[in-house]
């Protein structure tokens, strides 16, 4: 066996481990996240892998950040204790279908190129609350553009977004690293800024109005960047 492959499963397995025991998630949530990383470095490589566990570090270092601030202000995460795997599902189901389809492809595939749109969404959306939350100034409703209340869903910051942005191009300066400079980073990059966007939008309407629960709204997210990469590649040929 690769020492890579050795590497990457020893990964999965401490990750699976630690993220239980130092309470980030459930048993059912460790077990699915392991599950999500094995089907994504199988399916697509170790880029997609890195790609997944770069959103999940930094992800959980956003959410632990200032939690006590954020719970002040009523602005922090209100599923508060362990992660389920239906939320590891919302955040990574999309990379690990389209890693599946990529089990099949016989030529040069988009999929990982598609993943890395999908978890820019995830990435930009995470930080863009997480941190916008502490660091913006101004709030407003995504939809009337009006001022809102912080912490309610579908109400952004100009820095929020900014940090969004920032968090979807270090997804794009990943992928650069393994599959080269070209246009297709700013691509993952307005992937991951349109799928933050859809995601405010869905807060702002459907989620506030029980219509949608948050793990959908999350899943449609990361969904809309594989989407807009597909849609932007489009243009290309």
């Amino acid at each position: 066996m690769p020492i890579t492959q050795l590497l990457v499963y020893a990964t999965l397995l401490l990750a699976g481990v630690w993220s239980y025991t130092s309470g980030k998630l459930t048993l059912a949530g460790s077990v699915t996240g392991a599950i999500v990383g094995f089907i994504i470095f199988t399916g697509a490589g170790l880029a997609c892998f890195i790609l997944l566990t770069f959103f999940f570090v930094v992800g959980s270092a956003a959410t632990r950040f200032k939690r006590d601030s954020k719970a002040l202000m009523n602005a922090g995460d209100t599923r508060h204790g362990r992660r389920t795997a239906a939320q590891v599902l919302a955040n990574s189901g999309v990379a690990a279908i389209l890693s599946l389809l990529n089990l099949g492809a016989t030529h040069v595939s988009i999929y990982p190129f598609l993943i890395a749109g999908s978890f820019a969404a995830a990435t930009a959306d995470t930080l863009s609350s997480e941190l916008g939350t502490i660091y913006g100034r101004r709030f407003y409703n995504i939809i009337t553009l009006k001022k809102d209340t912080l912490g309610l869903d579908g109400v952004i910051s100009l820095e929020g977004t900014l940090i969004g942005v920032a968090g979807a191009f270090a997804v794009a300066v990943i992928y650069a690293l393994f599959y080269g400079w070209s246009i297709l980073v700013l691509f993952v990059i307005i992937a991951g800024f349109a799928g933050n966007l859809i995601d405010s939008v869905l807060g702002a309407t459907l989620e506030r109005k029980g219509i949608m629960g948050n793990n959908v709204v999350n899943f449609l997210n990361t969904a809309v960047g594989a989407v807009v990469c597909q849609l932007l590649l489009g243009l290309l040929f």
